[in-house]
């Protein structure tokens, strides 16, 4: 029986304090943590930008025609 073991790469918040936005990324593996601001429009569109980027990676199968 074969067991697969998960290792977290990187750890990303975003994070809202006084109506500005910050993205929050740790490098796990380096121990680092990068922080950048995130414009408001931004952070809106993110839901968008997942969806699609999940659709991208993990397409529907194909559709049979009866």
């Amino acid at each position: 029986m074969q067991t697969s073991t998960e290792t977290l790469l990187y750890a990303a918040e975003l994070v809202e304090e006084n109506g500005t936005y910050t993205l929050v990324v740790q490098d796990v593996a380096r121990d680092t943590v990068q922080t950048t601001p995130v414009p408001k429009s931004m952070v809106d569109k993110l839901p968008t930008f997942l969806a699609a980027l999940t659709a991208r990676l993990n397409p529907a199968p194909p559709r049979r025609r009866w």
